[in-house]
């Protein structure tokens, strides 16, 4: 069983990210019930992205690359802390300053009748090392160049979550190559 799904609840928001409710994970997906989320981004010191590619027994998109951390904050935890725990939680690491980005609203539906209607928070940790990561949250990892990125996500796009495919392009604005 992941660690994710512990997160029995996901807190619902309206479209200006304030609170309206709470509803059980899963519902919320069958329901596609607007809730608040969080993608972290982990940059090294060469300004390579660690991205992960979701275990096997991930709910929707399992197999997919993505990036390094994303989640659902618990009721009453804020974006960073949740960030913070799930980072730990999925790679073994451990960092103090996150960097929030931006927000955006996104909606996608999966073929296994799940929607995901996100309020995502995009965040920015750096980190130079080896993760030490869950596998049943995470099947494989690597650090990647922007240039590396955008190369694979044109080759072979179906590899890739869809909320990855719609930040990356706006990442980069953030992130100075080296």
């Amino acid at each position: 069983m992941t660690i994710e799904k512990y997160i029995t609840e996901v807190i619902l928001v309206d479209e200006n990210d304030v609170q309206i409710g709470t509803m059980e994970k899963l519902q919320a997906h069958i329901e596609g019930r607007l809730h608040r989320a969080f993608s972290v981004f982990v940059i090294n010191d060469k300004s390579e992205i660690l991205l992960q590619k979701r275990a096997a027994g991930k709910y929707h998109s399992a197999g997919l690359w993505s990036n390094s951390c994303c989640s659902h904050p618990l009721p009453g935890e804020s974006i960073t802390n949740a960030s913070i725990r799930r980072l730990n939680e999925e790679l073994g690491i451990e960092v103090k300053d996150l960097t929030h980005l931006y927000s955006f609203i996104y909606k996608a539906e999966f073929k296994n009748s799940l929607t995901e209607f996100e309020l995502d928070h995009v965040l920015l940790a750096y980190f130079n090392g080896v993760p030490n990561v869950n596998t049943d949250e995470i099947s494989d990892w690597h650090y990647f160049s922007i240039p590396e990125i955008k190369k694979m996500m044109n080759d072979q796009p179906a590899l890739f979550t869809v909320w990855f495919k719609l930040i990356i392009p706006e990442i980069e604005k953030y992130i100075k190559e080296k």
